[in-house]
């Protein structure tokens, strides 16, 4: 091992067995593994967030494939070099039948005419084209490009992932870490594995020969300061509840104060962003239906985005959410209703609310008595008398 490497690139895999994570992708049953067996790998874009191995899947495939592997960045490259890399492939597959893998990071930053520059040598088999991206394709990949490659989405590492990586980053640098520090690590890395492992590199190269690496170290490496946050424990559960309860009394000062905590902890900002929908729909509902969209549109700029940027929507989501007028008659109704069905079953349909598409029903009377604007109610017998909605 090359240890003058960053940490890294040193434990980067070479093999599917070695990804840790992915496994909808790499497992037994991923499409990547089938795709292997058929020794056919199309063009395709890996969307997923930073640090989840999108560079590492394209390497492998490059090395299994045996394919020369080309990579560039969209932020650095030009349509000179593009051509360039695209001559040199066609030589070598006329010349040696050898494929050729252009691996571009950060697809989502070339212009129109770069990323119709590559249609052509993607449509004639000169290249196989590997794009990477944090952004959603559908709206930073045009069409055309788009609708030639295969989109294979990459999943944020679990803790369970993390900690994985964490003992092949302390294994390699030949320390140990305790519990509290493992914890922090993995809720700073916030799901970043090449971050965690830079975290664990720095912090080795600062150890000062301790037993083990602490919270402390960590912190100094990081350059974030340790909160108490466990994302599978109480923690979390309590600040995210603490977070609701404050828009819910419309109280957006300690509603913003428990979103900082959680945002300087780490938290998954799609995970805020999912509740900040649910609450739109359940707590303000229908008094002011704008803020289900308000809502929605922060969580797909959160998708779009990410952290940092992302906590700037964040905020301005619960801002709003926090001040709006709350009403959950809608998600009472509902519930009363779920109530019923529980209790009594499928009961009969009114049937004067049936279609009848045939004679026969017609004959049964489906549809007969039906009219459009009634204030009769449609409930089951029953239930003639139940008012839901409040």
């Amino acid at each position: 091992m090359n240890t003058s490497l960053p940490l890294a690139e040193q434990l980067r895999p070479k093999t599917l067995d070695e990804i840790i994570g992915q496994q909808h992708l790499v497992g037994p049953d991923g499409i990547v593994r089938k795709m292997l067996e058929t020794k056919f790998i199309p063009s395709m874009i890996l969307w997923g967030p930073p640090g989840i191995g999108k560079t590492t899947l394209a390497e492998v495939l490059s090395s299994l494939t045996n394919s020369i592997f080309i990579s560039k960045s969209a932020v650095t490259t030009n349509l000179a070099e593009i051509r360039e890399v695209v001559k040199l492939a066609q030589l070598r597959l006329d010349e040696s039948k050898e494929r050729t893998i252009l691996f571009i990071d950060e697809i989502h930053r070339f212009n129109k005419a770069q990323q119709d520059a590559l249609l052509p040598h993607i449509e004639k088999g000169t290249i196989t084209f590997i794009g990477a991206t944090t952004e959603n394709p559908s709206f930073e990949v045009n069409a055309p490009l788009l609708s030639r490659c295969r989109v294979l989405v990459l999943k944020s590492l679990s803790t369970e992932e993390l900690s994985q990586i964490i003992d092949k980053g302390i294994n390699a640098k030949h320390i140990t870490i305790d519990d509290a520090a493992r914890t922090f690590l993995i809720a700073v890395s916030n799901g970043d594995g090449r971050q965690l492992l830079t975290i664990i590199d720095i912090a080795a190269q600062l150890h000062t020969g301790k037993k083990a690496l602490t919270a402390a170290d960590i912190e100094i490496a990081a350059q974030k300061k340790m909160l108490s946050y466990d994302q599978n424990g109480d923690e979390h559960y309590n600040t995210i509840s603490a977070f609701i309860k404050s828009m819910r009394s419309s109280q957006p000062d300690a509603a913003l104060y428990y979103l900082a905590r959680m945002v300087k902890a780490g938290e998954d900002p799609l995970f805020i962003a999912r509740r900040l929908v649910i609450f739109a729909a359940e707590d303000i509902g229908i008094i002011q239906p704008t803020a289900l969209m308000v809502a929605n549109s922060v969580f797909d700029g959160c998708h779009k985005v990410g952290y940092p940027e992302a906590q700037i929507l964040l905020a301005f989501g619960t801002t709003y959410l926090a001040q709006a007028k709350k009403n959950r008659s809608a998600y009472d109704a509902f519930f009363a209703a779920l109530h019923d069905v529980e209790q009594y079953g499928n009961l009969p349909i009114p049937k004067e609310i049936l279609n009848a598409p045939t004679k026969l029903m017609k004959d049964l009377e489906y549809g007969k008595g039906y009219e459009m604007y009634t204030k009769e109610s449609y409930l089951p017998e029953k239930l003639k008398e139940k008012k839901y909605l409040k």
